[in-house]
């Protein structure tokens, strides 16, 4: 008899957003969804399932644009997620590898092409736009695709540390990546919030960072918007995922957005932890 085969990983997730203390309006947005070739289901703040069945997608937005038109544009964006996403499954169902990267490409294009009709066609709309971070959960990978500052972590058990995944489409991002300036010089630069990428906000082109991570039981990922960053450095995010302190709240995306609005609180805050066990 051959070998049995390895368990389908389960995954436990968390999600919080809180509209800070400065903004009117939170936007921000964020989605859980589970889905097959037959249905697509919205999935709460909180839960645990089995891969083994079924895909997942996490995605926080952070949208951007005049009077409500930001929190327009995030809605938009993880609505057309949940529209787009599950007519690709097959393709990851077929076990063809590289589809991943087509479908995420397709799916951001499509998102880009909506909020700038939006914005063209409606004087409140004008200019809106939103950031995308997007993990799609597959028995042992993680697919994901970015654009603009939002981010994705990856909190690997075996070597343990936390790792930015994503790449912030910022010019302070691009100098952090070169070297030229430290975590705390970008934490601190006038222009750390200028994006050079977005979805729709007038960009006439979409090219967002498409990869995959292989992950195993133990780890860990995160997803965040910028109103997280602003308040937490990376050794804060690593200590409040890993090592809470005793008595702090349970739920790790709501610690972490408590943490961030005590330091800062003055953007939309909003994180995503998805547990690998």
């Amino acid at each position: 008899m051959g070998s049995p085969e390895p368990e389908s990983p389960n995954l436990r997730w968390f999600g919080a957003t809180d509209r800070g203390k400065v903004r009117s309006h939170n936007e921000d947005a964020f989605l859980c969804v589970q889905f097959d070739a037959r249905e697509l289901r919205y999935l709460g703040k909180t839960g645990e399932a089995s891969t083994a069945q079924s895909d997942f997608v996490f995605a926080v937005s952070d949208g951007m644009g005049g009077a409500l038109a930001g929190e327009f544009a995030s809605k938009i964006t993880v609505s057309k997620i949940a529209h787009l996403l599950p007519r690709s499954f097959k393709q990851s169902a077929a076990g063809l590898p590289e589809g991943f990267k087509d479908v995420l490409e397709e799916l951001f294009a499509q998102i880009h092409r909506a909020l700038l009709y939006l914005g063209a066609s409606y004087e409140e709309c004008s200019g809106m736009g939103a950031t995308l971070s997007l993990c799609w959960f597959t028995p042992g990978w993680m697919r994901f695709a970015h654009i603009g500052d939002s981010r994705i972590y990856h909190l690997p058990a075996r070597e343990g540390g936390i790792r930015q995944v994503s790449e912030d489409d910022t010019y302070v991002g691009w100098l952090y990546r070169k070297g030229e300036i430290n975590e705390r010089q970008a934490h601190t630069h006038p222009r750390r919030h200028i994006l050079q990428k977005a979805l729709g906000a007038g960009h006439q082109y979409v090219d967002p960072q498409v990869g995959a991570v292989a992950y195993e039981p133990g780890d860990q990922f995160l997803l965040c918007s910028d109103g997280v960053i602003d308040g937490l450095y990376d050794g804060n995010l690593l200590e409040f995922l890993r090592s809470p302190a005793p008595g702090s709240e349970a739920d790790p995306a709501k610690r972490l957005v408590l943490e961030a609005l005590e330091r800062a609180a003055r953007d939309n805050t909003t994180a995503l932890v998805i547990e690998v066990y």
